[in-house]
């Protein structure tokens, strides 16, 4: 009997036993392909010797330092690296060790920044519904998915939540991008009215919202408007990248992509390429310049900031990540997109592909023509799952992708390294799963 604690100790999965490229395989010698690198994660595949050689090298030197202290040549080079390719104004960067604990860090930042700036009343944060920010308590408030965050409300911080940027559902008929760009945005605007901009510290939101909508990105416009406002109400604004950002949108900061600098930016995932736990929140220098002139004190900190052997693997990712390979995300997202299209852009039940770079999301629905979602009881997405994993694809579905509550996807993130054959192998692999499904429930 095992004494691990599982995430479904009703569902205990297979022992995986090797990693190589884009495939993973389990103890009776199955072959997976890796759809979804995880939850986006393994954007360099599972056998990369460059950032294997990285560990042993930094190992055989020094394993861990305190930051309290000691830095480490891993942690300044990776430091200089990621401000080199950041989002303009971006200046100081603080590593941690995975997403949510980069979304911790990044909300007591902007809270304490506003301490050193005389500001107390400042502690409002906006979000917006149908986000994922991670699961520590005070990530889980600013995320805006029910299903995840009921059993824990009383234990949330109280977070406003406006609602995002969804075109396939709440752009009108008749309403130009542009149009519907303005509207959606001009909801924070409302909503710091509404609270009032004396009280409001922060905006979050993912610049592609990832795994509770399923790859949605932002329309044209959205973004700039959000950094107006912003800047019009001194309200910082916090742009999470932990699944989005690092190459995945075909950009290394998915922003870069909206043409704007956030005030904080939250990277992990990618950014270690899963083989080793890390992550990172980005700071402006005023930002930084506030603390170091006040306090000079960040009141925060955790026991593996800055590992030096999770920064030089890190490290070894993020040069290749910059010596080309993200230039050829656009090239394969679009021969993904298009692969789908081919295979299930008129199956009855795909009412919506989209995405950007290798970041794609399916949507399913009962009817192409009223974007009917399925009936909730059907559980598609989980069946979807099974059946996949079944046939040798990993891949990541959800359901709640409307409300929390209704709807169902399916999120593909892909190794940056796949090649044609394996993109179609991907699209061969899922539109037959989703057929079985559909045979099952007789849709």
């Amino acid at each position: 009997m095992s004494h691990v604690f599982p995430r479904n100790s009703k569902a205990v999965p297979p022992k995986g036993v090797k990693g190589d490229g884009i495939y993973l395989t389990d103890s009776t010698g199955k072959k997976y392909l890796d759809g979804s690198g995880g939850a986006a994660v393994s954007c360099l595949g599972h056998s990369d010797q460059d950032v294997i050689n990285a560990i042993k090298t930094q190992l055989d030197s020094m394993a861990f330092a305190h930051t309290g202290f000691l830095t480490s040549d891993p942690a300044e080079r990776l430091a200089d690296l990621l401000i080199e390719n950041a989002p303009a104004g971006l200046e100081k960067v603080y590593f941690v060790s995975g997403g949510s604990e980069a979304v911790e860090a990044a909300l007591k930042l902007a809270r304490q920044y506003y301490l050193e700036k005389g500001a107390p009343e400042r502690t409002k944060i906006i979000a917006r519904k149908q986000s994922y920010h991670g699961n520590t308590l005070g990530a889980l408030a600013v995320g805006g998915n029910e299903w995840r965050r009921a059993q824990f409300a009383p234990m949330l911080m109280d977070v406003s939540h406006i609602p995002p940027c969804y075109a396939y559902r709440e752009q009108s008929n008749g309403e130009t991008t542009q149009d519907y760009a303005l509207r959606s945005a001009n909801e924070l605007e409302t909503e710091i009215l509404r609270l009032g901009p004396e009280n409001v510290m922060a905006f979050v939101a993912e610049p592609v919202v990832g795994a509770t909508m399923g790859a949605v990105p932002a329309v044209d416009g959205y973004f700039k408007r959000i950094r107006e406002i912003c800047d019009q109400y001194g309200v910082l604004l916090i742009l999470d990248e932990v699944m989005c950002g690092m190459g995945r949108t075909g950009t290394l900061f998915a922003c870069d992509y909206d043409g704007i600098s956030p005030d904080i930016c939250t990277i992990a995932k990618g950014l270690g390429a899963g083989y080793q736990p890390i992550g990172a929140t980005l700071c402006s220098r005023g930002i930084y310049a506030a603390i170091e002139n006040g306090s000079g004190f960040f009141q925060h900190g955790h026991t593996y900031v800055g590992h030096p052997t999770a920064c030089a693997a890190a490290v070894a990712v993020v040069q290749k990540l910059t010596s080309g390979l993200v230039s050829s995300v656009a090239t394969k997202g679009a021969m993904l997109t298009s692969l789908l299209n081919d295979r299930l852009g008129q199956h009855p039940v795909v009412g919506d592909i989209r995405g950007r770079g290798l970041f794609v999301g399916l949507e399913f629905v009962s009817n192409c023509d009223t974007k009917s979602p399925l009936d909730p009881a059907f559980k598609f997405n989980a069946r979807l799952k099974a059946v996949a994993f079944e046939n040798g694809l990993i891949c990541y579905p959800m359901g709640g992708t409307i409300d929390g509550q209704s709807g169902d996807h399916v999120l593909l993130a892909p190794p940056f390294i796949c090649t044609p054959d394996q993109l179609e192998e991907l699209a061969d692999k899922l539109s037959n799963s989703i057929s079985t499904v559909c045979s099952e429930l007789d849709l």
